[in-house]
C-alpha cells in the first residue's frame, strides 16, 4: 500500500510465538494438533501413504504464520476462538463446515474462519497454511481505518476474497517472512509488517460493520455502550445478563434499567433483535433456490422456528421466506 499505516497502539501481553510438532504416529497427531487448537472428536489415519503431520507456527499473539502437512486424513471440531484465521491448501483436500455454514477450500484461494466460530474439518494428505490474526490487534487496526469507536466488527465466512487483494496480501507474506527472517518478532521491522497485513486482510475480506445507536456516544451511556458492543459482537453465542453486567461494571439491575432507560427494551430483547436483524441480512445475501430459513435461523440462536417467524414479521412486516424470494 502507498498510504503510511500507523502502528495500532500495542496490548502489553504480546509476546513471541514459535513452536513446532511432527511425527509419525495417528495418535501422536491427535494428541499434538487437538493441543494446538483445544480439538475435540479427532480422528487420525493413514490413507494409501505412510502417515506423518508436521505443524510450525512462527510470529507473536498478535499474528503468527502457520503451516500444516499432513501425510493421511485427519477430522473433529474446533471450538470457537479469538483468532481470525486465514487458511489455504497448496496441496491436498479438506472439507470445512464454520457454524454450520459449508465452506469450500480449493487449492491455493484464501478462506476466512472469523473469530468465535467452530469449524468441523476434515483434511486429507494436505499441504495447509494458516495466518492467525488475534482479534483484538485487527480490531484496533480497523477502527483507525474506518473510525470505528470500538464498534464491533463482523465477517462472513461465505465471501470470497476480493479479488484484487490477492495480489498484496502475497506480497503482505513475504514482507511477514523477510521480517521474522531478518530482525524477529519483537523488531519494529515486524511490526510494521503485521500491521500492514491486517490493512490487506481487511482489503480481502470486508468486514460488515454495525452502526450502533448515536445516543451511545454520549458519556453518561459509556458503559451501557459496552454492553451493547459485547451484544453485538456475540450475537450468535449465549449471551447472559449477567455477562453484560460483568462487561459494563454494573449491577444486573443497572444493566437492565439502562436498556430500558435508551431503548425501551430489556436486554434479551435487544439480542433478540440484532440476532433478526442478522438474519435478514443473511436471507437477503442467499440464492432462494439454496437457502434454508431454518438453518440461518438456528445459527443465529432461534431454536424454535414458529416463534422466531412470528418475531421476523413483527419486526420487518414480513416473513422471512419472503425476504428469502426478494
Amino acid at each position: 500500500m502507498a498510504e503510511t499505516i500507523p502502528f495500532p497502539a500495542q496490548a502489553d501481553d504480546v509476546e513471541p510465538v514459535r513452536f513446532e510438532y511432527a511425527g509419525a504416529d495417528p495418535d501422536g497427531a491427535v494428541r499434538d494438533l487437538g493441543g494446538v487448537y483445544d480439538g475435540r472428536h479427532l480422528l487420525a489415519r493413514r490413507t494409501a501413504a505412510e502417515f506423518g503431520y508436521r505443524y510450525t507456527a512462527i510470529g507473536d499473539t498478535d499474528l503468527t504464520i502457520r503451516r500444516s502437512q499432513m501425510h493421511g486424513l485427519m477430522r473433529g471440531v474446533v471450538p470457537p476462538s479469538d483468532d481470525h484465521v486465514v487458511t489455504w491448501m497448496t496441496d491436498g483436500s479438506g472439507d470445512f463446515d464454520v457454524d454450520g455454514i459449508r465452506v469450500d477450500l480449493p487449492v491455493d484461494e484464501p478462506m476466512l474462519v472469523p473469530a468465535g466460530c467452530e469449524v468441523v474439518f476434515a483434511v486429507t494428505d494436505s499441504d495447509q497454511r494458516f495466518v492467525h490474526l488475534d482479534r483484538d490487534f485487527v480490531q484496533r487496526i480497523a477502527a483507525v481505518r474506518f473510525a470505528l469507536d470500538d464498534r464491533p466488527l463482523r465477517f462472513d465466512p461465505r465471501r470470497a476474497p476480493v479479488p484484487e487483494a490477492l495480489r498484496p496480501w502475497q506480497g503482505a507474506l513475504a514482507a511477514l517472512t523477510r521480517a521474522l527472517r531478518s530482525a524477529g518478532p519483537e523488531s519494529a521491522e515486524w511490526d510494521a509488517a503485521k500491521t500492514a497485513a491486517v490493512q490487506v486482510f481487511l482489503d480481502m475480506f470486508p468486514p460488515q460493520l454495525d452502526r450502533l445507536p448515536a445516543v451511545l456516544g454520549l458519556a453518561k451511556n459509556a458503559r451501557l455502550r459496552a454492553a451493547v458492543e459485547h451484544v453485538h459482537a456475540h450475537a450468535a453465542e449465549d449471551v447472559t445478563v449477567a455477562e453484560l453486567s460483568a462487561v459494563a461494571g454494573l449491577s444486573v439491575r443497572s444493566v437492565q434499567e439502562s436498556f430500558r432507560r435508551v431503548f425501551d427494551v430489556s436486554p434479551l430483547t435487544y439480542l433478540r433483535q440484532v440476532r433478526l436483524d442478522r438474519v435478514r441480512d443473511e436471507l437477503l445475501m442467499l440464492d432462494p433456490s439454496a437457502g434454508a430459513v431454518g438453518d440461518v435461523a438456528r445459527r443465529w440462536g432461534f431454536a424454535h422456528l414458529g416463534r422466531f417467524s412470528a418475531a421476523y414479521h413483527e419486526r420487518f412486516g414480513e416473513y422471512p421466506k419472503q425476504t428469502l424470494r426478494r
